[in-house]
């Protein structure tokens, strides 16, 4: 009998040929769950398996680049003038490209000389885009006017708005000026009727002009109503507007009426006007005589804050505003002559002037703060 050649087979052959059998199951396994992974819509990525990367798919199993393609090129980063543009756009409330090229041309014109303003020195061009946008801030944040009643301003034709006037400086006029402009659903423009000071001074003379105000004289007056316009004026005048707090929203008297006559003479109607809040911001407690004497102005005021705090003692307190326009008082159906009749005149005036006090009390009564 020939002898078998035996070949060792130690403990650690064993484990090796068992752990090569294991390995051929677990690599057959997925290929047997595929079909079931591939009824239920499951897409196995080829890497995933242990093989190359799919056509058309990265490495991550995504759409993505193939096999020898390039990276896909990084996003681009915004540029700082794309950036600075953004920044322009919120400061200047929109598109900040064509906001330069309109301030571009409007200093153009400026320059040039190309350009209108009526007899009085009106200059809409420049009262629009200025004059208003600095006055804008105090009437929308700072005052916080409230307006009311504008539709009782025709949207065409002359009309004569006669307001309350009070606040120590004229404020309560430019307020209005911008109510009627901004608020008006015709956009009309408010012409100032002011008093001989305001053109005495050497800026606020040369400004008031091109904001469209002009001396308060029934002339004037006249002029820009026949032409249409709707004219402010305020006859309490400096009787108004320096009177001491203690009085605050107590009318003075209205003159002998000017403003009447010219409105029979015209043909146009008398809008009250009714402003609450002006008082309050320049709390007048007492008036040095002296030194209205020696500055040649109606009165020098002294307020809590003014003159001993200096020039802050010249910021208005932020007191909330209303504006109230009234309903308009016709005059077209009275005669020509009838403005020569001081009875009829006298009437008129205590109409409106009780109309403007008396809407005075009903929104002091509303009113539930003098700051908010």
């Amino acid at each position: 009998m020939t002898d078998a050649k035996v070949i060792p087979f130690d403990e650690d052959s064993r484990r090796r040929a068992a752990g090569s059998r294991g390995r051929g199951r677990r690599q057959a396994a997925p290929a047997a769950q595929a079909p079931r992974e591939a009824e239920a819509g499951a897409a196995i990525p080829a890497q995933a398996a242990g093989g190359r990367p799919q056509e058309g798919l990265g490495a991550s199993g995504e759409p993505g680049r193939g096999p020898g393609e390039a990276d896909p090129p990084a996003p681009a980063q915004p540029s700082l003038g794309d950036a600075l543009g953004a920044v322009a756009d919120r400061l200047l409330g929109g598109p900040w490209e064509r906001k330069v090229a309109s301030g571009l041309a409007f200093l153009r014109r400026r320059v040039s000389g190309d350009y209108e303003v009526d007899e009085f020195g009106y200059d809409a061009e420049l009262t629009d885009q200025v004059l208003m946008s600095l006055l804008r801030p105090l009437f929308e944040r700072y005052f916080r006017v409230e307006v009311r009643g504008i539709e009782n301003i025709p949207a065409e034709g002359g009309a004569l708005v006669v307001s309350n006037h009070s606040g120590t400086l004229p404020m309560d006029g430019l307020m209005a000026q911008v109510a009627v402009h901004d608020h008006h659903p015709a956009g009309r423009h408010l012409r100032l009727l002011a008093a001989d000071l305001v053109f005495m001074l050497p800026l606020v003379n040369e400004l008031a002009r091109k904001a469209g105000h002009t001396l308060a004289c029934a002339e004037d007056a006249q002029s820009l109503l026949e032409r249409g316009e709707v004219v402010g004026v305020m006859p309490e005048g400096f009787k108004g507007l320096g009177k001491p707090f203690s009085e605050r929203y107590k009318l003075q008297r209205f003159g002998r009426g000017g403003f009447v006559a010219t409105a029979l003479k015209t043909g146009v109607p008398i809008v009250p006007c009714s402003v609450v809040g002006a008082e309050e911001i320049y709390p007048m407690v007492g008036d040095s005589r002296t030194m209205a004497r020696l500055l040649g102005v109606p009165y020098f005021p002294l307020t809590p804050t003014f003159p001993w705090l200096g020039p802050l003692g010249l910021v208005p307190l932020p007191t909330k505003w209303t504006i109230q326009f009234g309903a308009p008082i016709p005059t077209d159906g009275y005669p020509p002559e009838a403005a020569e009749d001081p009875m009829l005149v006298f009437n008129l005036t205590d109409q409106v002037r009780e109309t403007i006090q008396h809407t005075l009390y009903e929104l002091l009564v509303q009113r539930r703060s003098v700051f908010f």
